[in-house]
């Protein structure tokens, strides 16, 4: 029988925020973080178990999960999770890319040689979960380096709208974090260079592909995983 991931480390949820959104934002982070992989039926009862709370909100949480594109949700089978396809990785993806670019020229642009010590601190801790094979911790590094290049652009507009695909590319990530990994990681450091140069033209040129080889190897993965199901 093959193993069936826990989600009992996430423990009873805090009870400050409304139950239901508690309940929703738990769930959301489960999938992201791999503890419910796609294709994964998801029972209420055992998810109330695990939560802390009663089925009811879990029902309420599925329903939102489905409209969020989180969950499927299939007549007389129940609710699953979600199976990301490479159509709606690449849609998400290009328009990160759009997105990242315009951090990247805007960062070299606005960088201090402290900013650009802090872009190394986060690459070496990118590279240390590399090292250890943590895919969470790939991820979470990832997504924190990508962030304060946001940040570093000094653009409102920009760190208002990343955070909202930030999400879903976390989800979309976690399973080429390590394969993916060495590359990605060696495309940063060249994108931190140019960063710590003031090179804007390089920085965004270097940001889009580095979403572009990331996009392109996501669907590849996702083209062999169909095509072993076939």
């Amino acid at each position: 029988m093959p193993d069936t991931p826990t989600v009992s480390a996430h423990g009873p949820i805090s009870r400050p925020t409304p139950l239901r959104q508690a309940v929703y934002e738990a769930l959301t982070e489960l999938i992201i973080n791999g503890s419910l992989t796609p294709g994964r039926h998801l029972v209420e009862a055992e998810l109330a178990e695990s939560l802390g709370v009663s089925r009811q909100p879990i029902r309420e949480a599925l329903q939102r999960l489905q409209t969020a594109g989180w969950v499927d949700l299939r007549p007389s089978q129940g609710a699953f999770v979600h199976s990301p396809t490479a159509q709606e990785c690449a849609q998400l993806l290009s328009v990160r890319a759009l997105l990242e670019t315009h951090s990247a020229r805007g960062a070299a642009r606005h960088a201090t040689a402290r900013d650009v010590a802090r872009l190394w601190e986060l690459q070496q801790t990118g590279l240390t979960a590399l090292a250890t094979g943590d895919a969470r911790a790939i991820v979470e590094a990832n997504a924190a380096l990508h962030g304060h290049i946001t940040l570093l652009s000094r653009n409102a507009v920009l760190a208002e709208l990343i955070p909202q695909v930030d999400r879903r590319v976390r989800w979309y990530y976690m399973p080429i974090a390590k394969p993916r990994g060495r590359d990605a990681w060696n495309e940063h450091a060249r994108i931190i260079e140019a960063i710590g140069e003031g090179a804007a033209d390089r920085a965004e040129e270097l940001m889009r592909r580095h979403t572009r080889n990331t996009t392109d190897f996501y669907c590849e993965q996702i083209a062999a995983v169909v095509g072993r199901d076939d």
